[in-house]
């Protein structure tokens, strides 16, 4: 691949690492693609964000295609993933540590097919207070990593499908295919709420953006290769 057509611009689809933010994997791509070529400045961005705690599908533009980033935002996405029930963390995955834990004795594998399936359709969500919205100019988790009280309002979003793959009680493999604004730790901490309970995310993985699968994807040290003169 040349620079010239790296500015032209290119789409290319990642498989973001555990523990890597999105930033992270434009950055590494970005300083690449300067150092291979010897250019001063090449234009990179992403669309779809992932938390650091999940991997799948990312989709970044080189140069022109920047400028049709916007477009995918709209697509679905969907994922695969696990959650654990009885307890929850302020984050609603795995960043942080459980602060809250309740028994769930009670509920049975039949309650967890049925509270997904309710969860199903058009409704307000509230997004994770450790999240990239802005408040006051900060994005929440900066805000929530140092102690400050985040406020977030309720999002109008789409949950297309939520199934349940797997209960190994306290533990719930499900897919989910969903709009752009969703948060799936909201959806795993709203399945507790389902069951009068908690929950929190403990894996997620995307496989989709619309017609966009991780299945194409490379890995970063395989896009290194291919950003290569």
């Amino acid at each position: 691949m040349t620079i010239d057509e790296l500015r032209s611009g290119h789409i290319f689809l990642i498989d973001k690492p555990l523990n890597w933010t999105s930033f992270d994997v434009v950055n590494k791509l970005h300083w690449h693609i300067k150092r291979a070529f010897d250019v001063k400045a090449i234009k990179l961005g992403h669309t779809g964000t992932l938390d650091p705690r999940a991997t799948g599908l990312l989709i970044i533009g080189t140069g022109k295609a920047t400028r049709a980033l916007t477009a995918f935002q709209n697509l679905y996405k969907a994922y695969i993933g696990t959650l654990k029930l009885g307890a929850s963390t302020p984050s609603l995955d795995t960043e942080t540590a459980e602060d809250e834990w309740l028994s769930t004795l009670s509920i049975t594998e039949e309650s967890v097919f049925e509270a997904a399936a309710s969860l199903e359709g058009e409704q307000e969500q509230l997004p994770p207070p450790y999240s990239a919205i802005r408040q006051n100019g900060k994005r929440l988790y900066e805000l929530a990593r140092t102690g400050k009280k985040t406020i977030t309002k309720p999002r109008k979003i789409c949950i297309y499908s939520f199934k349940i793959k797997q209960v190994a009680f306290p533990f719930v493999r499900f897919s989910a295919r969903c709009s752009k604004g969703t948060y799936i730790r909201s959806l795993a901490r709203d399945l507790g709420k389902a069951l009068h309970n908690k929950g929190y995310l403990t894996e997620l993985r995307r496989t989709e953006i619309g017609r966009y699968a991780l299945r194409d994807a490379l890995s970063v040290e395989q896009a290194l290769e291919v950003l290569s003169p």
